[in-house]
């Protein structure tokens, strides 16, 4: 097997938990006018083809601005915009219906290739579109009249998951429709927002010309809290801003997760959905990663993680039968039902207690990890009101330093530590001090 064949098994192979776990959900996917005029929208939707064919139920809610700024122009018109919304007026909404009935009909001729030789061969989506978003007038703010640009009043979530359970792909635009028959301009991340809730969806995908959020120093945050989100969503402007929004009404009203993805990167999607790294930037309620005492379903991922330590004699080897017996002293971080991390503490008779099976699997070193487990094991111990924290080590006593620990000696451990030393490892001792 070649290296580039050997590489494309093993991601297919780690991304079958996520096939797995996604197969019958029902994921909002939403995407603005300018995705489907950027040269990579064929390969979002063939990757969107890829989804519905792997079991995903699937909604799509597009967007129509620069399609309606043309049809505009060409009518020899401009629309004004307040609090980034556009004021619909008679003739505006002639634009929107225009460029709305164009983007519609794009877009179900590109879910409907079906040639040999392309990545849509058999993939035979039906796509199904209506009145399923009921909408109202958004009225006047600011003493602006915004006339035909509406707001969402409910969707339709029943005849909606009637006709995902048909198998049918369900395309939604900006435009949503009143019982006395008027039709309103709405924002596309406002129909998005509340077709997810409404349908109790498993995820809403909002795909804009950006790599996900950054931090105030420009690095990327590929995972982020709705509190934190919060606290940190006046530094956003324009798409970012309005998809950010969204993903926080999303979430806060029962969706487990929100995610931001471009459109112009090739197999972003796919990324973000099948990898648990991912691409671009996740947003949930509670963080990704779990850290909680282990269970016994954990064993094996436990084992797993500290093998290659133990045959490096980093670390004394376990048995399966050892480690089920000593789980309750376990503490796990969790990622997508993979054990990315864990420590373990044992106590002692004299108010003092080891902090042993530190480990970190290799994609994750560098992160924070280690630091949250060390701190899960210090509030342990001192909520049992031991005194000391001490740990043997052969490899990483510079780690420990730097985070409080202190050199020792044999002779400093408790007097059954001491008889169970094992002088051919010669393992260094450092002790940290629990008393305030």
């Amino acid at each position: 097997m070649n290296p580039d064949t050997t590489a494309y098994v093993q991601w297919f192979r780690q991304s079958s938990p996520y096939i797995n776990a996604h197969r019958g959900k029902t994921f909002v996917v939403m995407f603005e006018g300018d995705a489907i005029v950027h040269p990579n929208f064929t390969n979002v939707v063939q990757d969107i083809a890829l989804l519905n064919s792997l079991g995903v139920r699937l909604v799509l809610v597009h967007g129509a601005r620069p399609q309606i700024d043309t049809a505009l122009r060409r009518l020899g018109a401009k629309s004004a915009f307040h609090r980034d919304l556009r004021i619909t007026d008679d003739q505006a909404l002639t634009a929107v219906k225009a460029a709305v009935g164009y983007v519609k009909a794009d877009i179900e001729s590109k879910m409907s290739v079906g040639l040999p030789n392309t990545p849509m061969y058999g993939a035979r989506m039906r796509v199904v579109s209506g009145n399923f978003v009921i909408a109202r007038p958004l009225g006047v703010i600011d003493g602006i009249d915004f006339q035909h640009t509406g707001e969402v009043r409910r969707v339709d979530h029943s005849a909606i998951s009637d006709l995902l359970a048909g198998g049918n792909v369900v395309l939604l635009s900006c435009l949503g429709y009143s019982p006395s028959g008027e039709v309103f301009n709405l924002a596309v991340e406002d129909v998005a927002q509340h077709t997810a809730v409404s349908l109790r969806a498993d995820k809403l995908i909002l795909m804009g010309g950006y790599d996900g959020l950054v931090d105030s120093d420009g690095n990327s945050l590929p995972e982020v809290t709705c509190g934190l989100l919060e606290q940190v969503l006046h530094s956003y402007q324009g798409e970012a801003r309005n998809h950010s929004e969204a993903a926080l009404k999303a979430v806060s009203h029962g969706v487990p997760r929100a995610h931001l993805v471009s459109y112009q990167n090739d197999g972003a999607l796919l990324e973000e959905l099948f990898t648990r790294e991912g691409m671009g930037t996740m947003i949930s309620q509670d963080p990704y990663d779990h850290l909680r005492p282990a269970r016994i379903e954990d064993v094996g991922g436990i084992l797993e993680l500290l093998r290659p330590l133990e045959e490096a004699g980093i670390l004394v080897r376990r048995s399966r039968e050892l480690l089920e017996t000593e789980l309750n002293r376990f503490y796990v971080i969790e990622r997508d039902g993979m054990i990315t991390a864990c420590s373990a503490l044992y106590p002692y008779s004299d108010d003092r207690a080891e902090l042993a099976c530190v480990a970190v699997h290799p994609d994750y070193r560098g992160s924070s990890r280690g630091r949250q487990l060390l701190e899960q094991i210090e509030q342990e111990a001192r909520r049992r009101q031991y005194k000391q924290l001490f740990v043997l080590t052969t490899r990483t006593a510079h780690w420990f330093v730097e985070h409080g620990f202190v050199a020792g000696a044999v002779t400093d451990l408790p007097e059954e530590r001491q008889k169970l030393y094992n002088f051919q490892r010669n393992s260094k001792v450092f002790l940290k001090s629990l008393q305030n």
